[in-house]
């Protein structure tokens, strides 16, 4: 089964029309007169799109520009990994190697500021910053290798509070968990080593990680130089399973060399929502409450929805598509859901908006953003992620280099 949304029976950006560009203005053709500023917060405009179930309604959200209060002198680099603790702190992951010898003007002694936060920090929910750790000297060596990834990618923290990151960099072929306090625990894979889709051992650069705490599996998106989602039983950490696309044997290939930047993007060439494998970026791996596991397939534009037989293997339920003609970044960057479970929250990297979708049947319910760099605008839009209170998080790599909270204010019905 395919769930695919398409706008006026169209895909892309054009099919929108005077949608987008009320969209875009930062006008809501439902509700224009309601769009206010003040000095911290500044309400959203949240298309709503027309819909088979009318008696959905539609989160409203306003930016909290205030968010998070950083240290004076700190300074944030591309951000690739958000989680919100059962505490509803929030975890940002960061790449101190993405800011220029400019940037770190106080670092290098050549100006008033800045100099670069540590990897991980933790922030209340108001923005109060609560610790903050991160870098090679927390990661132990193999083989004369230090551990810790040269370049972060994808963070979970888990409901024991203990934090899981990886790393898409040359040789980054690990999967690391460590105490809230940063404390070393384990890991999977090793950097400096891959071995392709059907490895039991070595991943290939992986992207993102799930830990069910509950079932003791970890599941771990093992998507820029393979194409799969790979498990691991975290009693003991054996292998468990793994899977491609549609949960068969992973296929495809895998990516010659190292990953960069220059890669990721795509074309009308090397993307299609109907493809049998995973595409270059297998981009995110997270389970909702009800057990569904979803794979953000980045680079084909879909999202692909899984479930556990009663034996534990992967079963494939559907693909949902959003968009399924972008190009460029690609649409699927990552997931999240409503504390209630109604609502499923998408990243669009390309497009620089989030999908609010009604998760029971997956129909797109309405959306905001754009591409830009004011509050409510995206540049590289990469995580999502929503606290106990139903506000979001969003955070952006590249040039984007932020974390921003949208603070749910209310509901607003069909």
């Amino acid at each position: 089964m395919i769930q695919s949304y398409l706008p006026s029976n169209k895909l892309g950006l054009k099919a929108l029309g005077l949608s987008l560009f009320s969209l875009f203005c930062g006008v809501s053709e439902a509700e224009p007169s309601k769009l206010t500023k003040t000095t911290e917060n500044s309400l959203v405009a949240v298309e709503r799109y027309p819909a088979t179930s009318p008696n959905h309604k539609v989160p409203q959200f306003s930016v909290d520009a205030s968010w998070p209060k950083m240290p004076a002198t700190w300074l944030m680099g591309q951000v690739p990994g958000l989680a919100v603790d059962k505490q509803n702190n929030v975890w940002i992951l960061h790449r101190p190697n993405s800011l220029s010898g400019l940037d770190l003007g106080l670092t290098n002694n050549t100006g008033l500021c800045c100099e670069a936060a540590p990897h991980v920090m933790q922030f209340s929910p108001d923005g109060e910053l609560l610790q903050a750790w991160g870098g090679p000297e927390l990661a132990p060596s193999l083989a004369g290798t230090n551990q810790w990834p040269a370049t972060v990618h994808g963070l979970y923290v888990d409901e024991d509070n203990t934090v899981w990151l990886g790393g898409n960099g040359k040789d980054d072929h690990v999967v690391l968990n460590f105490t809230a306090q940063g404390e070393f625990i384990r890991q999977y894979g090793q950097r400096g080593k891959t071995d392709g889709n059907l490895s039991q051992d070595a991943l290939g650069n992986p992207a993102d990680i799930f830990h069910n705490s509950i079932n003791d599996q970890v599941f771990i998106a093992d998507g820029y130089i393979n194409k799969r989602i790979t498990a691991f039983d975290t009693n003991d950490n054996s292998f468990d399973q793994l899977w491609g696309a549609y949960g068969g044997e992973p296929g495809g290939g895998t990516r010659q060399g190292a990953f960069d930047v220059s890669q990721a993007t795509s074309n009308s060439e090397n993307t299609s929502t109907k493809a049998k494998s995973f595409g270059d970026i297998v981009h995110c791996v997270t389970q909702s409450t009800d057990g569904k596991i979803y794979v953000c397939d980045r680079r084909n534009n879909r999202i692909q929805v899984f479930e556990a037989d009663e034996e534990g293997k992967i079963q494939f339920i559907q693909d949902v598509i959003i968009a399924g003609d972008t190009g460029g970044l690609g649409t699927a960057s990552d997931i999240d859901f409503s504390p209630d479970n109604k609502y499923m929250y998408v990243a669009d990297m390309m497009n620089g908006r989030i999908w609010i979708l009604w998760h029971d049947t997956y129909e797109v319910l309405g959306s905001f953003g754009r591409p830009g760099r004011y509050p409510g605008q995206f540049t590289w839009l990469h995580s999502v992620v929503v606290d106990s209170d139903g506000n979001l998080y969003t955070s952006e790599v590249s040039t984007g280099r932020r974390v921003q909270k949208f603070v749910l204010t209310g509901f607003v019905g069909r």
